[in-house]
């Protein structure tokens, strides 16, 4: 086969180190454009990036340029060091260690996308752990809690 055809949507999903909200109102827009900006270089075409005080998700098409893992590195560390540019109250910005990544059938973007979109109505009534577990579930993946925060 001469030709190499790919379509990846991925559901990625990480938190700032310790669950801090550093994620407020001032920084929130800004960040979620540079997040895209990123992905969009690395040709990962961003669907829609969002999340709340204390955690990001970004839908993604993935480029079949790059591993996963290649874009999580780029994303997190040049979005920690540009943040970190905002203000005093940024300078002690880390994201956290690991992240989560769920194929999404191109079927359910729309899904995925409004469940995005969201993130604010849906954290009154749940914080990011249990969202997280619970994704980690809905998507039969093994996990050890007691790994899975820091």
């Amino acid at each position: 086969m001469p030709q190499s055809l790919v379509k990846n949507y991925i559901h990625i999903t990480f938190s700032t180190k310790h669950r801090q909200p550093y994620i407020d109102d001032k920084i929130e827009v800004e960040l979620f454009k540079y997040l895209g900006g990123i992905c969009k270089n690395l040709e990962c075409n961003p669907v829609i990036v969002g999340g709340f005080k204390n955690h990001v998700h970004i839908l993604c098409l993935l480029s079949r340029k790059i591993a996963l893992m290649k874009l999580i590195e780029e994303v997190k560390s040049h979005s920690s060091k540009w943040i970190k540019t905002k203000g005093i109250q940024y300078k002690n910005f880390y994201w956290q260690n690991g992240y989560g990544g769920f194929s999404v059938n191109p079927n359910q973007l729309d899904i995925v996308k409004n469940y995005i979109l969201n993130q604010k109505e849906h954290h009154k009534n749940q914080t990011f752990k249990e969202e997280y577990l619970k994704l980690l579930i809905e998507n039969k993946i093994e996990h050890d809690e007691r790994y899975v925060w820091d």
